[in-house]
This record gives structure tokens, sequence and C-alpha cells, in this order.
């Protein structure tokens, strides 16, 4: 197990021997039992006010731990900053942390969605992938919130709460990605935490709400910028007529969000300076605003490779298009503040719906046709070995 790990719901760092355990109120082999009761830090750090078996401390490299008070034996391993139950084997299988950001009314809330969806469903099969929610909170919440609003009543969101109208709090979606890797006519699955925080722009528009409302960034392993071309002046007169356009109250332009973030990486990296080690997938959404506009041969008028590998080729083919559109976007600057402080980065064109919404917030008549959103994500696992790749780059 690693030396320091990360929650994948409060984002705090601990050693492994240091992860907590908590009763299961089952009988114990004498027949006592311990009583649930209300945890005061499960409560303060995330808000949760049910009531749970103790916690205690034992020695979290070992998957099981004997209840002092009870004598049962447990496997619900715990957080031991805000005690939040972890994900079965934390900490003995690939644990990877996704920080998702964006700013205001960038389709964020929309991407992640489809994204999530796709690879429970369409794309995951012909990857040999399978994507499951860690618990039960993110069942419900993704279910409820997210999948029901989207796919079942084709309402977009109003938009993400800030972690400041939430005291703080915006809880995690944690999801386990596995990967079946076969050898000597073997299924060997391969396994990785995935912990995604969607988070508000509202929470991105200054140095200090960074700072306060975002300590995720700090030690995610890798990030998804969602941008969106539509806030960007030169490309809001190239957009398909009838579009509908996001208005300018309270929306920052990208550039802006992309310093905020760099900034903020900048400042918690460890070692001395230089580029930023984080990979960082820059993601022009709402594509489907520009088709009109794109030469027939570009490679954002096709679908990536089948397979069950990441093709770096049409990776990097569809890099250097965005960093072209980008000139005519007036998006130079972006290109060279990624150059000048990021160590790997790429871009992506991706649309999450297909098609852009009615005037009334509802997904187009056509339904839902996600264009390439799988993308950014499999960059970043195949960054950090968890999906294979095709080719170098």
């Amino acid at each position: 197990m690693a030396a320091d790990l990360v929650c994948p719901y409060c984002y705090e760092t601990f050693a492994a021997r240091d992860i907590g355990f908590r009763c299961s109120g089952r009988p114990s082999p004498t027949g006592r039992r311990c009583a649930f009761e209300r945890d005061p830090v499960l409560a303060e750090r995330t808000g949760r006010r049910g009531e749970v078996g103790p916690a205690f401390r034992a020695d979290g490299r070992k998957p099981t731990a004997v209840c002092p008070a009870c004598a049962a034996e447990t496997t619900y391993r715990i957080c031991p900053v805000c005690h939040s139950t972890l994900p079965v084997q934390f900490g003995m299988v690939g644990h990877r942390l996704i920080a998702m950001v964006g700013a205001k009314a960038s389709g964020k809330t929309v991407y992640m969605t489809v994204l999530l969806h796709e690879l429970m469903n369409r794309v995951g099969a012909g990857l040999g992938t399978a994507l499951m929610a860690s618990d039960d909170l993110t069942i419900r919440r993704f279910g409820s919130d997210y999948e029901e609003q989207l796919y079942r009543h084709g309402r977009l969101f109003h938009g993400t709460r800030t972690a400041a109208a939430n005291d703080g709090r915006v809880e995690p979606l944690v999801f386990r990605f596995s990967r079946s890797r076969g050898r000597l006519n073997r299924s060997r699955p391969r396994h990785s935490v995935l912990s995604f925080f969607d988070t508000a722009g509202e929470d991105f528009n200054s140095r200090e709400n960074v700072e306060l409302n975002t300590r995720y960034l700090a030690n995610a392993d890798g990030v998804i910028l969602i941008l969106d071309p539509l806030q960007m002046p030169g490309a809001r007169p190239l957009a398909r007529p009838g579009t509908v356009l996001p208005g300018s109250e309270g929306v920052d332009e990208p550039v802006n969000v992309l310093s905020r973030v760099t900034n903020m990486l900048m400042a918690r990296q460890k070692g001395s300076s230089g580029l930023i080690r984080t990979p960082l997938a820059v993601v022009f959404a709402k594509l489907d605003a520009f088709w009109d506009t794109l030469d027939p041969g570009s490679p954002l008028r096709g679908h990536p490779p089948a397979g069950d590998r990441f093709d770096t080729a049409d990776s990097l083919d569809v890099h250097e298009e965005v960093r072209r559109l980008l000139k005519e976007w007036e998006g130079v600057r972006i290109d060279q503040d990624l150059a000048t402080h990021y160590r790997r980065y790429r871009y992506f064109g991706v649309s999450a719906l297909g098609a852009g919404p009615t005037p009334d917030a509802l997904v187009a008549p056509t339904g839902i046709q996600p264009y390439r959103v799988t993308d950014p994500l499999l960059w970043l696992l195949s960054e950090f070995g968890a999906v294979p790749r095709r080719g170098r780059g």
C-alpha cells in the first residue's frame, strides 16, 4: 500500500496505517453488539447526521479489525479525517482522483452525467470496462439528481450549488473503474477508484474561493477542465444560427478560469518550481454549435477508432485541430498559458448532448447523442496506465 493516501471524499492525505474502522453493529461471537450512534466527526465534515456504528482505531493496513467494545469483526474501513466509509480495497487497488472544474454555465454537470452514463452503458462494453458506484450515496445521488433529470425528464441542470452554499461541503461521486485484461486465458481485472468532484463554477471566480473551497485540486491525479467556446469572443459569431448563447452575467472568460486553476496547482505543487506535473485534459464543450464551420476532413468531424485501447494518433490529431481553432476563437492566450505551465496537457472537443438545448433548457427533440465524451477521461487513465494505448504520444 502507498505511504500516502488521499481520501476520495474529503481529499485529505494520510498513511495507510492510520485508516480507521467502524463497527458493523452486528452481534459478535459472544452475542454482544454495539449500538448505533451519531458520529460527530462524520456530521461535521460531511453533513451526514444519521446514526452509525462507533469508530475506532486499528491497523488500517489490514482489511479487517476487531471492535474493542463488542469483539465483533468488521470490514468497514473509514477515513481517519472525515470518517467516511472508504471503498472496498481502498489503498489495495489503483486510486485516482479526478478533479472536474469549469466556469459557470460551461456545461460541466451535463458533461459529467453523460460521461458516466456512457461508461456504464454503451462505451464500457467495447472497452472491456465496468464502472460501478462505490457507495450508497453515490448510487442514490447519481440516479436521482443526475441521470433521472437528464435522461428521463430531458431537463438540463439549473446550476451546481456552490461550496459556500453547502457550508463548504460538496459531496463527490465515487466510482470503481474496472478493466479486464486477459492472461493465460484468464481474465484478470484491474481496478481504479475514481472520485469526481462537481464543484460550482462560482467556486473558481476568485483565487480566494479556489483556496477556500477546492483543496482537492492539490491532491488530484488528473484534472478535466471544461471550457465553453461560446464564452469566447471570437467563437460566438461562428456558432450555428439559433444556438442558445450563455448570458454574460456572472460568466468568466475561459482563460481566466484556466489562470486561477493554474495558480492553485502551482501554489500547492511539491518540490522545486517548474512545469505542473498534474496532467490536464482541456475540454471544449458544446462542439455541435460549430460543426458547420469545420472542414469536411477535420478530425472533429469523425468518431474515434473502435477498439479496446486509447488511440493516441487520433487524440493528437484532435489536439492539433483544437489548437488551430483556438486561433479562430481568439484563444491563443490559453495555448500560451498551457505550454508555459504544464508538462502534460491535451485538447479535446466534445458534445455531451449532440445538439444544442431548446430555449427552455430541455434536451433537443433528437435526444441525447454524445460525441467523444469519454476521450478526456480515457486519456488521463492511459497516462496512469489504467487503460492501454495504441501508438505513442
